[in-house]
């Protein structure tokens, strides 16, 4: 399965799934055991998110950073109850992800 995947991310760009991929890597990092792209599950809908930072381009480094260290104890939580952990995803996967999901719409 994991050949598949990996395949499936190496090929998808040549044929302009980038959107794909990204999502497919949202999956491999572990983003959708919480999150969905439409509604909220765990933590909040991809949507929502893009909605929310829409058209400020410089949200996305603050959210990868925000991603990869996850909520800090004591500090107000934005999107529900439950603190997020903290990511263990490579840094540029991370980036990867986030700048997909500004795109969703």
């Amino acid at each position: 399965m994991k050949k598949i995947i990996l395949s499936a991310l190496l090929v998808l760009p040549l044929f302009g799934g980038t959107a794909v991929a990204d999502q497919m890597l949202a999956m491999q990092s572990g983003c959708l055991g919480c999150h969905k792209v439409d509604t909220k599950l765990i933590g909040p809908a991809f949507k929502d998110v893009a909605a929310k930072y829409a058209g400020d381009p410089s949200q996305i480094d603050r959210l990868a950073a925000k991603v990869k260290s996850g909520s800090t104890p004591g500090e107000p939580l934005i999107w529900g109850s439950v603190a997020m952990p903290p990511s263990p995803a490579k840094p540029e996967s991370i980036h990867k992800v986030v700048e997909w999901v500004m795109t969703l719409k």
